[in-house]
């Protein structure tokens, strides 16, 4: 019995000793990952964690050593040599660990999600994934820490109607939006990247088309996503001054202008993208005035809460049910981290789809510009995989997925846009929102259309933009960065491969 006792201990401390020992490790792990997403030197983190130990334990256990000496209490010790730099070495490892952690708390969790894998970078094989995934699922231990310093202040608005559980859509395409997604026969509506709860920049060169959206005929839509020639709904460009008087009013109307039901959830969504301008001013401000549906109606001005609680409330009244969802979003991999975000779901013919009007109504550059109005369909009803790349509800069920994915699976999707599906076009690689390079930008596509691509690139943060070259409609598109540093890579399409090219994605590329 006592030999049973003495092996269960022994195991137990070195047990003790093995986590103890890995705090270096997950020093080094952390500071190098947070290294590589800010493209900086990952051998000076590591460099660093070699300085936490052993080197400063056993610094200290000299100067303790030296100190008892000449005390004359050296060999009065309880604690042996090796317990004493044990514990010296987890003191001084928690501290670094927790000083990183205070010093980026929002990053650090990203910087692991997204980087954390960043020594396996170009490594395949069974064991590598498996590596690979075994620590994006440690580094989902500090998705708490990033949600408390990242509250989303539209959750306020949600007076409870999100709580019901919606049936995922079944799985038509692969879980990775990326390898299968169903190639749509028609094409999306021209539009630029459009606001979120912060609204993001128009960016994209060469610049859409400016025309005004004509109202379109009543019919059938096959590919629910796509919405070609399917511009502001008849009963919302030709409605009458008079029905506009109050929301039950606006509903009622288009009920007894449209029948189909999937088009009649577009006619709402059309009326909130139309009717209702971005409160930049408010926005920037970080000051919102009432979001409720009757405010909003009034007023004409909403944030992102405001457009959903308005089409919550035109679906109410029009029986059509239209439910209200928080979470984050992100519009462009300069904002990795996302934004709090408000958007809709929408239960049509028994199935659940989801809504941002206030993604489709327009964008705002900046706070001298203001909001740009321009009318989309883009966000409306496109699958969850696609919509799933740039919208992160709180709930995962709103994720409208058998396998919902996680927070950190969310922010390693390269931002690809509902167009660049609408357009048939896949991407290979990269497959992930932030890659290194040392030499050029490469991306690699699936265009079995034969889509006019143009790229472009700028440094991260910038503002100016200049083309990789000249449009073409290969499957590999080739971008030379100019030095070391970070860019940002944006895609552009074209039917024509010339005149007006349409936003559809943004990666993200270190060079070293």
């Amino acid at each position: 019995m006592k030999l049973l006792f003495n092996l269960i201990g022994t195991i137990l401390k070195l047990g003790i000793y093995a986590c103890i020992y890995a705090t270096p490790v997950l020093g080094v792990w952390l500071a190098s990952s947070l290294a590589a997403f800010s493209n900086r030197s990952t051998l000076l983190s590591v460099i660093a964690g070699v300085f936490l130990f052993p080197v400063l334990p056993l610094l200290w256990e000299l100067w303790s050593s030296y100190k008892r000496r000449k005390l004359g209490k050296l060999g009065e010790e309880t604690l042996t040599w090796g317990d004493r730099l044990t514990l010296r070495t987890l003191l001084i490892n928690l501290i670094a660990i927790i000083g990183l952690l205070a010093w980026q708390p929002s990053n650090s969790f990203i910087a692991l999600s997204t980087r954390g894998d960043w020594m396996l970078e170009g490594m395949q094989g069974e064991a590598a994934e498996v590596t690979r995934q075994s620590l994006f699922k440690i580094a989902g231990g500090l998705e708490g820490l990033y949600n408390a310093f990242n509250k989303n202040p539209f959750e306020q608005y949600d007076d409870g109607s999100s709580k019901i559980r919606p049936d995922p859509q079944p799985e038509r395409i692969a879980r990775n939006p990326f390898e299968e997604l169903p190639k749509p026969t028609n094409s999306s509506s021209t539009t630029k990247p459009q606001p979120s709860a912060k609204p993001q920049a128009n960016t994209a060169k060469p610049k859409p088309t400016t025309e005004k959206p004509k109202p379109a005929e009543s019919k059938p839509i096959k590919n629910a996503w796509a919405w070609e020639g399917q511009g502001l709904h008849p009963a919302i460009a030709n409605m009458p001054a008079n029905v506009e008087t109050s929301i039950e009013s606006v509903a009622k109307y288009i009920v007894s202008k449209e029948s189909n039901p999937v088009l009649r959830v577009k006619a709402l969504h059309d009326y909130v993208a139309d009717r209702i301008a971005y409160d930049a001013e408010s926005y920037f401000a970080g000051a919102y005035p009432p979001q409720d549906a009757e405010t909003v109606f009034r007023t004409r001005k909403a944030v992102c809460a405001g457009y959903a609680k308005l089409l919550e409330a035109l679906g109410k009244e029009a029986e059509i049910e239209i439910v209200y969802v928080s979470g984050k979003s992100r519009s462009q991999v300069s904002e990795l981290s996302g934004r709090g975000h408000a958007w809709n779901g929408v239960k049509v013919n028994g199935q659940w789809h989801l809504i941002d009007p206030t993604w489709d109504s327009g964008y705002v550059n900046d706070p001298q510009s203001g909001f740009v109005k321009r009318y989309s369909t883009e966000y409306l009803m496109p699958p969850p995989e696609v919509i799933g790349i740039s919208h992160f509800p709180k709930d995962p069920a709103w994720q409208l997925r058998s396998n919902p994915i996680d927070q950190g699976e969310f922010l390693r999707q390269p931002m690809m846009r509902p167009k660049f599906f609408a357009d048939g076009l896949s991407l290979i690689s990269p497959q992930r929102s932030q890659v290194d390079t040392s030499n050029n930008a490469v991306i690699n596509l699936a265009n079995p259309q034969k889509q006019w691509i143009l790229a472009s690139y700028s440094p991260k943060g910038s503002n100016s933009s200049q083309n990789c070259g000249q449009p073409v409609q290969d499957s590999q598109i080739s971008c030379p960065l100019p030095s070391s540093g970070s860019y940002e890579v944006s895609l552009f399409t074209s039917s024509e491969g010339q005149g007006n090219f349409d936003y559809v994605g943004r990666l993200e590329f270190n060079k070293t």
